[in-house]
């Protein structure tokens, strides 16, 4: 008799956990949060006028030549010292020149003995000649007499070589000078004995002065012989002088990352001396450039690409750009970016187009 109110108990039951089960979906659904406006650091990309490159530098001569004994001796006189002036054809040193000498009159011997030996070989070779005619001597006496004439002529002409060639080392036993210079360093005292080759002295030309300064790699690409530079000299910046590149190096310091830069000097008064300090300043005034921070750089797919924040619905969206010098730390954009664009300066790689952000000013670029 009790089984239908049962049966209305358990169908308003089910009827309740069915309500449940629902409002607990519409619970969940309205429960997940909207994806989160990401924070992210930017700068807005200006071009702005590059720094005038200013960079110390030593004077150094354009040509020092290295002066050394061509044959072995013991040194006994060098008669200059650093700092010296010194002209064309002066003797800067000398070795002992006695074993040099006595080689010279043993190839001076060799040759009295090869003429005289030459002159008798002529004789007998006249004679054999004149018996040969008169029918006196055979043919074969006369060939051999002019065969050792032949002989003794080689001979002299070889004692005659060895005599230049000895006089020629008995030159090498004194160091002259070339040209007029300044002595800039000594590499021998006397009484040392030096080797072939060794330096002895360096002398260096006074009046072909270069400005030899050091230019991180990246402007020093950006540079050419013939370019313009002012130099004036640190312990008195009124004195100035205009200098054009006249070499730069083919490859950077590795450890430095920077070129080395040889700036002729054009009529530099005399305070400009060799080891004065100076600092070298770019003539030409370069464009404005955009200029951005490395970590700004996303590449892929072999495109180089920045994140551009559109202001007006606060997304990024990837920008293909064309880059001109980088260094370490920075990117020059060649094209593809518009002044004023506002660029994702940090966390590039996790970003992904048309993600919402939310703007915080980083270091302008």
């Amino acid at each position: 008799m009790n089984r239908a109110p049962d049966r209305h108990r358990n169908t308003a039951l089910a009827a309740l956990i069915v309500a449940a089960a629902a409002l607990a979906g519409c619970n969940d659904r309205q429960a997940t949060p909207p994806q989160p406006v990401r924070p992210v650091l930017s700068v807005i990309a200006e071009p702005r006028p590059q720094q005038r490159l200013s960079v110390a530098g030593t004077v150094q001569p354009q040509i020092r030549t290295d002066m050394s004994f061509r044959v072995l001796g013991r040194v006994i006189a060098r008669d200059v010292r650093v700092g010296d002036l010194i002209a064309k054809n002066q003797l800067l040193a000398a070795i002992d020149p006695t074993q040099l000498e006595l080689a010279v009159r043993a190839a001076r011997a060799d040759l009295v003995s090869a003429q005289a030996q030459l002159v008798n070989a002529q004789a007998t070779e006249t004679r054999q000649r004149a018996l040969l005619e008169s029918r006196t001597a055979t043919e074969a006496t006369f060939e051999t007499a002019e065969q050792a004439r032949e002989a003794a002529q080689a001979s002299a002409a070889r004692a005659a070589a060895s005599l230049a060639k000895a006089q020629e080392q008995l030159g090498y036993a004194r160091i002259l000078a070339e040209f007029d210079g300044v002595v800039t360093a000594v590499g021998a005292e006397v009484g040392q004995v030096a080797s072939p080759g060794m330096t002895v002295v360096s002398i260096a030309r006074p009046d072909l002065r270069d400005a030899v300064v050091d230019v991180p790699d990246g402007i020093g690409g950006q540079l050419a012989v013939g370019t313009r530079f002012d130099v004036v000299l640190q312990v008195n910046p009124a004195l100035k002088v205009r200098g054009e590149v006249r070499e730069i190096a083919p490859q950077a310091d590795p450890v430095t990352r920077s070129l080395r830069v040889k700036i002729a000097l054009r009529d530099a008064p005399e305070a400009f001396r060799l080891g004065a300090t100076i600092t070298a300043t770019l003539k030409a005034r370069t464009p404005p450039r955009i200029e951005l921070p490395r970590s700004t750089l996303v590449e892929r797919d072999g495109k180089t690409l920045l994140w551009v924040v559109d202001p007006a619905t606060s997304t990024v969206v990837l920008r293909e750009v064309w880059l001109g010098e980088r260094t370490d730390q920075t990117i020059v954009v060649a094209g593809g970016l518009e002044a004023g664009a506002r660029v994702v300066t940090a966390g590039v790689n996790s970003l992904s187009a048309g993600q919402k952000v939310r703007v915080e000013e980083g270091p302008r670029s």
